[in-house]
């Protein structure tokens, strides 16, 4: 009696919980590509191929191409320092990359503007006499992806450094080889799947940045809106089946980097 109970208790708990994601999250995504193609596939092509639309995808693409790179680099170099150098101010170092993830993406888009704003901003007045435009710009909606995806690369790859230890790197040094050289034949083999994890996780945050770039952009048609904020618009003007359409396109990136993840993770272990 008592195994009958708690059997029944077990899937009884189980089928709740896939109850609960089957409403909060498979049911949304189904219903977005129901909305996408419920005018065909004549509809959804019209959707996702419109001028706005096509400018919306190139200028997300390139601004989180040039965004990503620059947080694999920099987020390298900075998870190699906290696992590899002690030095007064590490532990608030390491608070600090947290501030992303913290932050109200709104609240980091005030922050750029109040920075580098013509009008508003700290810098706004030299860069003004320097011809340089930030707000309302491409560079503008750079630093706004950068900011936001800061932590991911640095946040996978500071684990696995400090997991494989500098036994290796240090053997190598006594042979005669440079940092150059224990870079790319010790340490980045050693983390490339975490490194991969963390380059995906980057991407896929930044494509799907609404706040931060939403008020760094100013929003404009053709010039700075980027594939979530021409969403927000298309379905705001009522054109809902161009909406979802390119929707699908942010939930495919997603249901990508889940698979990679998986992939990545099942790779790593062995």
């Amino acid at each position: 009696m008592l195994k009958s109970q708690s059997f029944l208790i077990k899937y009884s708990l189980i089928a709740i919980g896939l109850l609960y994601l089957g409403i909060i999250v498979v049911t949304p995504l189904l219903n977005i590509f129901y909305q996408a193609f419920a005018e065909g596939l004549s509809g959804y092509w019209s959707g996702i191929s419109t001028p706005e639309a096509l400018h919306a995808i190139k200028l997300t693409l390139m601004a989180v191409g040039i965004a990503v790179p620059l947080n694999t680099v920099f987020g390298i170099l900075i998870a190699w320092v906290i696992a590899r150098q002690n030095f007064w101010g590490k532990e608030l170092l390491v608070n600090i990359l947290d501030l992303p993830l913290a932050i109200s993406p709104i609240i980091a888009g005030l922050m750029l503007v109040l920075l580098y704003s013509h009008t508003l901003g700290i810098f706004g007045q030299w860069l003004a006499n320097a011809g340089i435009k930030v707000i309302f710009d491409l560079p503008g909606i750079v630093l706004a992806i950068t900011f936001v995806t800061l932590p991911f690369v640095t946040k996978e790859v500071l684990p696995a450094l400090q997991a494989i230890g500098q036994e290796e790197e240090e053997v190598a040094r006594t042979l005669g080889a440079n940092s150059w050289q224990i870079f790319w034949r010790i340490t980045l083999p050693n983390i490339r799947w975490a490194l991969l994890y963390g380059i995906i996780l980057c991407t896929a945050r930044g494509l799907g940045e609404f706040g931060a770039v939403s008020v760094v952009s100013g929003k404009i048609i053709s010039q700075t809106n980027t594939l979530t904020l021409h969403i927000e618009r298309a379905y705001a003007e009522y054109q809902s089946t161009a909406a979802f359409a390119c929707a699908t396109l942010l939930t495919l990136i997603a249901l990508v980097t889940l698979i990679a993840q998986e992939i990545l993770r099942q790779t790593g272990h062995e």
